[in-house]
């Protein structure tokens, strides 16, 4: 649920705070005061594009912060925290999210989500999520085959999405796998020459049989070979500086390590008399340990340093092998090994011969065979519950003032196209795209004797105001976002119907929190919390705030609405009963109490 938003520095809004709740929350105000500019913030907000026109002259930036109070054992809620903390966002100690968007009078955006910044295509996720904004355009939207496609396969529920994921999935590889085969079959000539070049190499690389880091690894030995005997005599002078020489004549030469048991003998005599010189005495311990384990390691690799002419003669033609074959295909001989790797995938991809292309026709062809499978189950799936879908936004078209009108959803496919895919269905063959092989109309009979209609040729604004509310009554019990949005969808509606368009916002507001932005008295009457856009004018200045109303409040608010005269005792009694009855349907109309929300 959406608890809060502030918004600053947008359009006419200098500074705003909406404190939302659950249910039906309206907001109204004089035309122009920046209504609109609320469900403006909510998209910018959710990820929505950012416009530098809507900064407000002279503000620094525009500003949209909100608060998402989320119960995390719903699978809305559940799914916007992985997603948040995907983002790398967290929520607050009460579990609701904080979200942010600005935009500076240069175009630039930023987003933040849970204390973390974030592209803006995050914000569009938790969007997508908890948020469905209807705006004016909606209507508009409604008219597209697209559009209403999207609607049957939301009321169909879990068994169309399944169905068309699978089908999408399904779609995606035999395209794929299509375009692989003809641009194999086209380019037979190319694809063999670039096989031939990378068998080639392969060959090569493979008789030599590189090994990860092996030219670094020659080139050290080569060089401790080369230089074996300087190698050896360096090692062998150290150690005896260290440790002397046995073979010596004399007995008087002077080396580390007698020097340091001659120290040690010193202290160890007065090292009890002193705490201090016993420290030093430990320590010069320690440095004759050390300086053993040096003499012992420089015998060692001294010992261990033989030349080897023929071991050098290997190691420099192995490594001249090397170069010589990585100078054809890669910087470096360390390479090899990567790009052979490299080289065989690709092969998988370059073979033309008759026995891969026959090959891949014949996966082709079995990935058709299972888009049609999965095309026409999909395609049945929606035959069946077209009329149900149908019937059921009939009924609530019933409630909306329009007790004759009649909604279907046709479903039929079309003739192949002759640049698009196609599959045989029932020895016909029909169009298929991601989104399955059916063509989706709905169609609006306003009256008996009329014929039905497709929307975009015979609806007026207002009842297509009232079908896509009555199609989102109907979707929003089959899992819709927990908020939803309406900007002025009553556009068009008046009179009796205006109040069946407010009593099915108030029953959408049951299960859902609905924010209505609206123009019509008889909607803002069913309001559980009513905002009003103020808008001022300083000069040649004007700026807009929201303010929560009481119910004295409202009833001047819906008199202006009524008839523009909010003092007046007549429209304020007409505010008045139309509040009441308003109150008076919601109570009639829902006996039992409203779930409550748990706090998130």
């Amino acid at each position: 649920m959406l608890e809060e938003v502030r918004i600053s520095g947008l359009g006419v809004i200098d500074d705003a705070e909406l404190h939302l709740s659950d249910g039906l929350t309206v907001v109204t105000g004089e035309t122009g005061a920046g209504k609109t500019m609320v469900v403006t913030a909510l998209d910018l907000l959710f990820g929505g594009r950012a416009d530098a026109g809507r900064v407000r002259t002279g503000a620094e930036r525009a500003l949209v912060e909100g608060r998402l109070s989320l119960n995390k054992r719903t699978k809305f809620g559940k799914r916007i925290l992985a997603r948040a903390e995907e983002a790398g966002g967290e929520a607050d100690d009460d579990g609701s999210l904080v979200l942010s968007r600005s935009v500076s009078p240069e175009g630039r955006s930023r987003a933040h989500l849970g204390g973390r910044s974030v592209p803006a295509a995050v914000l569009s996720d938790i969007g997508e999520l908890a948020v469905t904004v209807h705006g004016q355009m909606d209507q508009v939207r409604l008219l597209r085959p697209a559009e209403q496609r999207a609607a049957l396969d939301s009321y169909g529920g879990a068994e169309i999405s399944e169905l068309l994921e699978a089908h999408r999935d399904a779609f995606r590889r035999w395209r794929e796998a299509a375009a692989d085969l003809a641009d194999r079959t086209a380019r037979a000539g190319e694809l063999a020459e670039q096989a031939e070049y990378l068998r080639i190499g392969l060959a090569a690389v493979e008789q030599l049989d590189p090994q990860p880091g092996e030219d670094a690894e020659l080139k050290t030995e080569a060089q401790r070979l080369e230089h074996a005997d300087a190698l050896r005599t360096a090692a062998l002078t150290a150690h005896q500086a260290l440790a002397g020489d046995p073979t010596a004549a004399t007995l008087d030469a002077v080396d580390v390590t007698s020097l340091l048991d001659a120290a040690r003998r010193a202290l160890a005599a007065a090292a009890g008399d002193d705490p201090e010189l016993a420290a030093l005495a430990t320590r010069t311990d320690e440095l004759a340990a050390l300086v053993g384990e040096l003499s012992t390691d420089l015998s060692a690799y001294a010992d261990g340093i033989e030349g080897d002419p023929a071991r050098l003669d290997w190691i420099q033609e192995r490594r001249a092998r090397l170069a010589t074959v990585a100078r054809r295909y890669v910087n470096g001989p360390d390479e090899l090994p990567e790009w052979a790797e490299q080289a065989r995938l690709k092969l998988e991809g370059l073979d033309s011969s008759d026995e891969a292309l026959a090959a891949l026709a014949a996966e082709v062809e079995k990935l058709r065979l299972e888009v049609t499978d999965n095309a026409v189950r999909l395609s049945a799936a929606r035959v069946a519950v077209a009329d149900e879908f149908g019937s059921a936004v009939t009924t609530e078209l019933g409630g909306l003032a329009m007790p004759h009108a009649r909604v279907t959803a046709n479903v039929w496919t079309v003739d192949a196209r002759a640049d698009g895919p196609s599959i045989v269905v029932d020895d016909r063959e029909v169009a298929v795209g991601p989104d399955g092989i059916d063509e989706i109309e709905i169609c609006l009979q306003p009256h008996p004797g009329s014929p039905p209609l497709p929307l975009q040729k015979g609806a007026s604004g207002g009842e297509l105001s009232r079908v896509m509310l009555a199609v989102e009554v109907v979707l929003a019990g089959g899992g819709s976002t927990a908020t939803l949005v309406f900007d002025e969808v009553d556009a068009g509606v008046g009179g009796k119907a205006a109040v069946e368009v407010g009593a099915r916002l108030a029953r959408l507001a049951r299960s859902h929190q609905v924010l209505v932005v609206t123009h019509l008295p008889q909607v803002a009457a069913f309001a559980d919390r009513h905002l009003m856009v103020d808008k001022d004018s300083g000069g040649s200045v004007t700026t807009s705030s929201v303010r929560w109303l009481d119910d004295e409040g409202r009833a001047r608010e819906l008199a202006r609405m009524l008839a523009g005269m909010e003092d007046s005792m007549l429209g304020m009694a007409h505010a008045t009963e139309l509040l009441e009855k308003a109150q008076a349907t919601k109570d009639a109309g829902f006996k039992q109490p409203r779930r409550k929300r748990t706090k998130k």
